[in-house]
């Protein structure tokens, strides 16, 4: 029998029944919903009077449309829609009877953070939300990916799901990253070499020497930026990394449960016979500090290299690419990014802020300030995090730097609920997309890493980490 890779092994798992034109129904384990994908899917099962299928697999969390800013000692809503948005959930869920973090409660955080924390994540998974970063999870030899509104909907009505199997493609990072160099450079490394629709229609299972020495935090980064070339999901396969994260977590197994989850989670792992659909192989201890000079993931370069010309592209679509991203971007082709003066620094979103890139930020503002003019936003990814990184004391170096400390919500990765920047400002951000307008109408965006991030806000303007961290 041919070698199955892990994604194969978790999808053949998880196949209820064959469907039509090459579909297949796939049982879901774990279904995460927030307030913005999620009351369209409620309205339509009031419509056909259905019930939630499993409310015992379905958790609910505030996160997009929060506050993340307290006014006289109070988190404050300012959208009216968004109001509206976080009470449709509550009601919903109490409806339901789904379980549901709320504003302020001591769970709650960005959905792909506190999925993992809570050991409500777990190997083997299937896991999928209304979001398109739920390919985080797949750090843990989950199969996750996002869905649709009509799918949040169709999950929450059969605990099911209508899926098509995904072609496998390997990505394998050789060596050891250097100092200053994170996941978040790893991942954008990929993107840039294979495009943002590189991984189309593919599963990337993440492996080699520099993703085995990542964190559990580390690989989250890695998966959760996946879906930015294209790919269905992203996954790593389980370890004994993944097994010390879990143990102990308040929903991970307990006793002989644990047990004997460890036993089938480390059969998981792809065969050593297993094939791939495709392969690629990337260099870890040659990357630099990566950053976005244009409007997609994939427009990035390392800190101290030039900006790609248009003339230099492979076809008359990407020269245009180039050339709309650079006059947008106010950008200049053949020059590095080093040196350009930044406005905003956001460090957050489902993507960094979890306490260890909370702790790679804090290595550099323990010993420098932030830029005079220059606003630093922290905004920690969940009310753990948030608690941890106040116990460590981190709170008091990033505010003692100069940087604003905020309570956990998505806050300026998407804009909402008032952390946006301004029209014509330029961003370094640690989210995962610098689309046109994505962290506010006319506002440029920089992808970047914690730390990178972190030495464009002493500086002042984009600055390579491994500097200040010597």
């Amino acid at each position: 029998m041919t070698g199955r890779t892990l994604y194969e092994k978790v999808y053949a798992d998880h196949v209820v029944a064959q469907a039509a034109h090459g579909r297949d129904v796939l049982y879901i384990d774990l279904h995460l919903v927030h307030e913005v994908t999620s009351p369209q899917a409620f309205a339509v099962l009031a419509e056909r009077g259905l019930e939630v299928r499993r409310p015992d697999r379905t958790v609910a969390t505030m996160d997009h449309s929060i506050p993340t800013k307290r006014t006289d000692g109070k988190l404050q809503i300012l959208d009216e829609a968004a109001r509206s948005q976080l009470e449709t959930l509550s009601r919903n869920c109490a409806a339901h009877g789904i379980p549901l973090h709320a504003m302020g409660e001591e769970a709650q955080g960005v959905v792909h953070v506190i999925g993992p924390e809570l050991g409500l994540t777990q190997p083997g998974m299937t896991v999928v939300c209304g979001d398109s970063h739920t390919s985080t999870h797949g750090a843990f030899g989950a199969l996750a990916f996002g869905i649709g509104t009509s799918q949040v909907g169709h999950v929450l009505a059969t605990q099911t799901l209508l899926e098509r199997r995904a072609k496998t493609f390997r990505v394998t990072f050789t060596g050891r990253a250097p100092d200053g160099v994170s996941a978040k450079d790893l991942v954008l490394a990929f993107i840039a070499k294979v495009g943002t629709g590189g991984g189309a229609g593919h599963v990337l299972e993440f492996g080699g020497e520099a993703v085995r020495a990542l964190s559990m935090e580390g690989r989250m980064t890695l998966c959760n930026m996946s879906i930015e070339a294209g790919a269905r999901a992203g996954m790593v396969a389980p370890d004994e990394t993944t097994f010390a994260y879990l143990k102990g977590r308040a929903q991970a197994p307990k006793g002989a449960d644990w047990d004997a989850a460890v036993a089938r989670w480390s059969a998981l792992p792809s065969d050593p016979d297993a094939t791939f659909d495709r392969e690629i192989t990337l260099d870890a201890s040659a990357l630099t500090p990566r950053v976005t000079w244009g409007t997609n993931p994939g427009m990035g370069v390392g800190i101290d290299e030039p900006l790609p010309a248009p003339g230099d592209a492979k076809d008359a679509t990407e020269k245009a690419a180039r050339e709309q991203a650079l006059a947008y971007m106010k950008m200049e082709a053949g020059k590095p990014l080093l040196g350009e003066a930044v406005d905003v620094v956001f460090i957050g979103s489902c993507t960094n802020a979890r306490i260890e890139d909370l702790r790679e930020a804090a290595r550099i503002f323990r010993k420098h300030r932030v830029k005079d003019g220059t606003r630093v936003l922290v905004v920690p990814g969940s009310r753990q995090v948030k608690g941890a990184a106040e116990a460590e004391g981190l709170d008091r170096v990033f505010t003692e730097a100069g940087a604003e400390w905020r309570d956990p919500g998505c806050s300026m990765c998407i804009a909402m609920n008032g952390d946006k920047i301004e029209p014509g400002q330029l961003a370094v951000s640690t989210s995962n997309r610098n689309f046109e307008g994505r962290q506010g109408p006319g506002g440029r965006t920089i992808l970047a890493s914690p730390p990178t991030a972190a030495a464009a806000a002493v500086r002042g303007a984009v600055a390579d980490p491994r500097e200040l961290l010597r």
